[in-house]
């Protein structure tokens, strides 16, 4: 009996050593081989500046100032990127409407959807940022940084008392109860409907910031309203509540990044997807290299596509005659140039539809409907993509398309007329200056900047603009397939949200210009999964034709003054300079009123 136990106890004895020399055996082999080496790259992609839709230049200065464009094209490769392993979006106050965030935010999605994180990195946060930000996986600021979501205001100035003290007169004629264009200078304070109109405005803009936030930070929606009722935060604070991931200083997000993709060595590539210049202009072959940079030829080779889908940016205050760059970066939107872009996509065999990229408070009543015209006329589908702003004239041009895309903070509509002068008289006056006139006809005076209207001038005007609203209702309507009295129950000048626009059936959708390129394809009949490539129009001046462009000139004067200064001096010399600019036309499609929602 003791030799069945004793047995037994051996055995378990001995099975339990050589276990544990297993074991040993095996770390000790662990440690003798050296860990894998895992090397990864990351993408850093710096947003900041007023990103315009696309470049104004081509050749060598393209990538000086970056583009929307250029953005969502960066994100896109870096997605595509097999050698990149996560992207860090440094959000740097892009300065940005809804519209182009909500772009934005739509590129970082795709981007997610490749199975890569994307990284917000902020650090003096404004609403837009934290917009882009919570489109990604995580956020991140430094332990100094600061997040200050404020909710949503409007001011408005208004320069009725102004102008009384320099003797100016301020005769402004508009169509439509809403189209309050002459109210900051005319009134001293907003009228009940423009009150009413700029409440219904920042409402939804509200409701969207609100939802937003909710949705990505996966907070309740009375949660976010107290933030934002609260509007300050720390680092330390703001992700207390919820509304960042981590505190964390530029390096050590390098090695959260690292631990998280279990590498052993990480790189970040700065300003990931920047086309680098080869420098060396040396000898011959140098010159000639240099030439073709400054001239802005494509040496990428021809695309072997058998489609093209043309995308027309109609970008700036729509004008007759050719675009221009304005002294303090502001572009006008030339009629001209948009047709020729139309009939340059149209004349293109391998071009199978268009998208309007538009981008514009409108301006001239005639070369918006100029516009409108050209696009109703094409024989190829066109699909309207609203940005920031296509309001008014922007609204009158995106009317003639087969389908309008707006985005979700879009501010459209718009539907109405505006005219005026300011009669400078009084103040020439003042200054010892006499006018004197000799004239024939009763209603000579009607453009002179030295009187108000007359009643007859007055009258004669004003029939003009309902003629022009009386136009750009029946157009709208007939666009819209709406019943004309159920359109203007929504003109008068209102301006709308995207959400709200498409609610009223003054849009067709709610999305991105990547969705209206995708449903110009499909109304080109191009099959899915075939290559199309983008023909970009107008086509961005090169080098030399800049050089011999006075105003070209002029603006590039402008654009170094406004760098030098603050935008709270550039912009009311640019939003000034625009007036003027606009005020040459008797009658205007244009919104009533600049807004930039920060």
């Amino acid at each position: 009996m003791f030799a069945k136990c004793f047995v037994p106890l051996l055995l378990v004895g001995f099975v339990c050593s050589a276990s544990w020399t297993t074991a040993t055996a095996e770390a000790d082999d662990a440690a003798a081989k050296p860990k894998l080496v895992k090397k990864v790259s990351v993408a850093a992609i710096e947003l900041s500046g007023d990103l315009p839709e696309t470049n104004a230049q081509a050749g060598l200065f393209a990538e000086m100032k970056p583009s929307l464009r250029d953005m969502a094209e960066r994100l896109e490769k870096a997605a595509k990127d097999k050698n990149i392993s996560a992207i860090v979006l440094r959000i740097r106050s892009p300065q940005i409407g809804r519209g182009k965030i909500n772009e934005l935010r739509a590129s970082v999605a795709r981007a997610r959807k490749s199975g890569k994180k994307v990284y917000a990195d902020l650090q003096m946060a404004m609403p837009g940022d934290y917009l882009l930000a919570t489109a990604c996986d995580e956020i991140v600021m430094p332990e100094s940084g600061t997040l200050v979501l404020p909710g949503v205001r409007a001011e408005m100035q208004f320069f009725k008392n102004l102008l009384e003290k320099l003797d100016i007169r301020a005769d402004i004629l508009h169509v439509g109860r809403f189209k309050g264009a002459g109210e900051p200078l005319m009134r001293s304070e907003m009228s009940d409907a423009l009150r009413s109109q700029m409440q219904a405005l920042i409402d939804d803009v509200y409701d969207q910031m609100v939802d937003t936030i909710a949705k990505d930070r996966k907070l309740k929606p009375e949660d976010v309203k107290k933030v934002l009722d609260e509007g300050m935060f720390s680092a330390a604070k703001a992700k207390e509540l919820g509304l960042i991931d981590r505190v964390l200083y530029e390096d050590e997000l390098r090695v959260a990044i690292q631990g998280s993709l279990d590498a052993t060595e990480l790189t970040v590539i700065g300003n990931y997807g920047k086309k680098k210049m080869d420098a060396d202009f040396s000898g011959f072959t140098g010159l000639m290299k240099l030439i073709s940079l400054l001239s802005g030829e494509d040496t990428s080779g021809m695309s072997l596509a058998r489609h093209k889908i043309a995308v027309i940016y109609a970008v700036g205050a729509i004008m007759p005659g050719e675009s221009e760059q304005g002294l303090f970066g502001n572009s006008t939107l030339g009629g001209d140039t948009i047709v020729k872009a139309i009939r340059t996509a149209e004349k293109d065999e391998k071009v199978k539809a268009i998208v309007l990229r538009v981008d514009s408070p409108g301006g001239s009543a005639m070369a918006s409907d100029i516009i409108w015209r050209e696009i109703v006329q094409c024989k190829k589908p066109v699909v309207a993509s609203m940005g920031d702003v296509a309001a008014s004239g922007g609204y009158y041009i995106s009317m003639g398309a087969k389908k309008i895309y707006a985005e979700p903070g879009t501010l459209t509509g718009s539907i109405g007329v505006v005219g005026g002068k300011l009669a400078i008289g009084g103040l020439l006056g003042k200054v010892g200056i006499n006018t004197d006139v000799v004239s024939r006809g009763k209603n000579s005076g009607i453009f002179s900047m030295n009187e108000p209207f007359t009643d007859s001038e007055r009258t004669a005007m004003q029939q003009l603009m309902q003629d022009t609203y009386k136009q750009f209702t029946t157009k709208a309507a007939t666009g819209r397939k709406m019943e004309l009295e159920k359109l203007q129950s929504m003109a008068e000048g209102r301006v709308f949200t995207g959400l709200q626009a498409k609610a009223n059936g003054l849009v067709d959708e709610v999305g991105t210009l990547e969705d209206a390129i995708a449903s110009a394809r499909t109304m080109a009949g191009i099959p899915a999964g075939e290559k199309a490539d983008l023909l970009i129009l107008p086509k961005p001046k090169n080098f030399f034709e800049q050089l011999l462009d006075g105003p070209e000139v002029e603006a590039r004067v402008g654009q170094k003054v406004k760098d030098a200064l603050p935008a709270s001096v550039t912009g009311p010399l640019a939003d000034a300079q625009l007036l003027q600019v606009l005020f040459r036309e008797p009658t205007l499609t244009v919104l009533p009123y600049t807004i930039k929602i920060r």
